[in-house]
């Protein structure tokens, strides 16, 4: 990096240290001189990486977990005591989390801190040179702080307005209505600014497409956010992207693959992604770690592990040494609920989207039982018999059904090969082969095309004007016809469109969003009974309530 960037950072990383101790009567305008402004494209872009990598860092954990866990598509129990945590990932499951939960706060912090550095960066570069290159660093500064936006009025509705740096103190909330109203508008102002290339070289930036995207799931869930449908502005955000050209469905063969650690921008699918990679100290993904069973990481060489030299037939797993067997082991207490998967993925062998499934019995490569050694208390730590001790091998299940066998309160399923072997686990994010570390490569698709084609169906089923000549049922067999070699659909509706929102994105963040929104939420599902629709947005957090005293909490908390 050239001595201009090192100090911008190095003014930026400033801002942030006032920004956090609230010492608002500092002025930094003595800080910058000219020469520490960027001024090319690169100089922008490499300022810019700063909050890129902010999001990456937030996304696939608390974001993740905030989204997911609350809803019927996933669930991470306890296991003997292990991943309680404080109750936080069961509160998500069962929606009785409170205002001091671990998880919400991040989510809040992580949003709330991206919004700022946006913030204080286009704060330093107002003096910058004007041209092309900053009016779209600019665009790009807007968009991503839309974005932070939008997350905070999704997840926690009435949130504080700061847009100002140097800060002029802490904000009251501001209405949903009104923060919707102010995300729409910072997106139409940024879209003309916006780069429309495609290719690696604006692939995990924001780009006008990225934009539309947004604009697109704001106007499709606009009567949630602000009590008035907008669902022909979805159309047209939809139609902007469709009529470019630049992206496509991809065909089944390709379908998992471009969720592999081989993924990135040779994929047509992608609208805007955050890329992954092992080998950096500043967020992660992490999913082989939860999503794996503990049983499994030889087979997806999580970590490193490897067989070594022996045939598949010959693996025992449990041993951790001998002739160059490496059993690294994944936390693995992350899985689906069967009912979730019996729903959407149980009756059709042709889809593809089926095979992101780990369940029942499971196989080396080869076609080899993967077998376990333990004992007989290993395998069931309820066994009473005097031979508890004894040596105990079995074939490896997964089974579909989550029992708490411990307390019910906390989800236990207590701490025992039965334990660790409840819940379909998923491999949608395939494991890093090349990692020796927990971490993953694959890139994280926040906006897919496929998604561009389903909201474009939901919002004329829910009363949008067609165009293109485009219908509900051809836009849901556009993708159909590349997942699943079963027969076209010859009709849709919107519990239909609910159904195949589930199997296309699933752990992708957008469950929660589409079960608000198909009015599903409060709906019982595993150990969930709570039909509070308060719970349909997340409290603030105590810390935020201690920081700023002019917010209010919302209602129900």
């Amino acid at each position: 990096m050239n001595n201009i960037l090192q100090r911008l950072l190095i003014v930026i990383a400033a801002g942030l240290i006032m920004s956090s101790c609230h010492k608002i009567e500092v002025t930094p305008n003595s800080l910058y001189t000219e020469d520490v402004f960027p001024k090319t494209d690169a100089e922008f872009q490499s300022v810019l990486g700063t909050i890129y990598t902010s999001l990456r860092g937030h996304y696939s954990l608390a974001y993740w977990f905030a989204q997911e866990l609350s809803s019927d598509e996933a669930i991470l129990p306890v296991y003997g005591g292990n991943w309680f945590d404080g109750q936080g990932y069961i509160q998500l499951h069962r929606h009785d989390w409170n205002k001091d939960h671990g998880w919400i706060t991040t989510v809040w912090n992580d949003a709330n801190s991206i919004a700022g550095l946006c913030n204080q960066t286009m704060y330093i570069f107002k003096n910058a040179p004007e041209g092309e290159s900053k009016n779209t660093a600019i665009a790009e500064l807007k968009t991503l702080r839309a974005y932070a936006y939008w997350e905070l009025l999704d997840m926690f509705g009435n949130v504080p307005l700061d847009t100002i740096y140097p800060s002029p103190g802490v904000q009251a909330k501001a209405t949903r209505a009104e923060v919707y109203n102010f995300v729409v508008s910072e997106l139409q102002t940024a879209l003309p600014f916006l780069k429309t290339t495609t290719g690696s070289t604006t692939y995990g930036k924001v780009t006008a497409w990225m934009a539309n995207a947004l604009l697109a799931k704001i106007y499709l869930n606009a009567e949630v956010y602000a009590g008035t449908a907008k669902y022909n502005e979805c159309i047209a955000a939809c139609d902007a992207i469709i009529s470019s050209g630049n992206f496509a469905v991809e065909p089944r063969v390709s379908y998992l693959s471009q969720f592999y650690p081989t993924n990135g921008p040779a994929f047509k699918e992608f609208i805007f992604a955050i890329p992954y990679d092992p080998s950096t100290d500043n967020g992660y993904l992490y999913h082989a770690r939860y999503d794996l069973n503990r049983n499994l990481g030889i087979k997806y060489r999580y970590s490193g592990s490897t067989p070594g030299s022996y045939s598949f037939s010959q693996i025992i797993l449990n041993q951790t040494t001998g002739n160059g067997l490496i059993n690294a082991r994944p936390s693995g207490p992350r899985a689906t609920l069967s009912s979730f998967y019996n729903s959407y993925f149980r009756n059709d062998a042709g889809d593809i989207r089926k095979d992101q499934w780990l369940v029942g019995n499971q196989f080396w490569s080869d076609g080899s039982p993967m077998m376990v050694r333990t004992t007989k208390k290993g395998y069931d730590q309820f066994y009473t018999g005097a031979d508890g001790g004894d040596a105990y091998t079995y074939q490896l299940y997964i089974d579909s059904v989550i029992r708490a066998r411990q307390t019910l309160v906390s989800i236990d399923l207590g701490n025992d090969e039965i334990a660790w072997n409840m819940g379909i686990r998923n491999i949608k994010f395939l494991p890093d082969v090349n990692s020796s570390s927990r971490n993953q490569s694959n890139d994280a698709p926040i906006f897919r095309y496929s998604d561009i084609l389903l909201m474009k169906a939901e919002a004329i089923l829910r009363g949008g004007a067609a165009t293109s000549g485009h219908t509900p049922l051809s836009l849901v067999n556009m993708v159909r016809s590349n997942r699943t070699t079963s027969t076209p659909w010859t009709s849709v509706t919107l519990d239909d469109l609910y159904a195949e929102r589930a199997r296309e994105f699933t752990w992708e963040c957008w469950r929660r969003n589409d079960m608000i929104r198909f009015g599903k939420y409060e709906n019982a599902y595993g150990f969930k009974s709570n039909a509070d629709t308060y719970r349909r947005i997340f409290p603030i957090p105590t810390q935020a309530m201690n920081t700023n005293p002019k917010l209010v909490q919302n209602p129900g908390y």
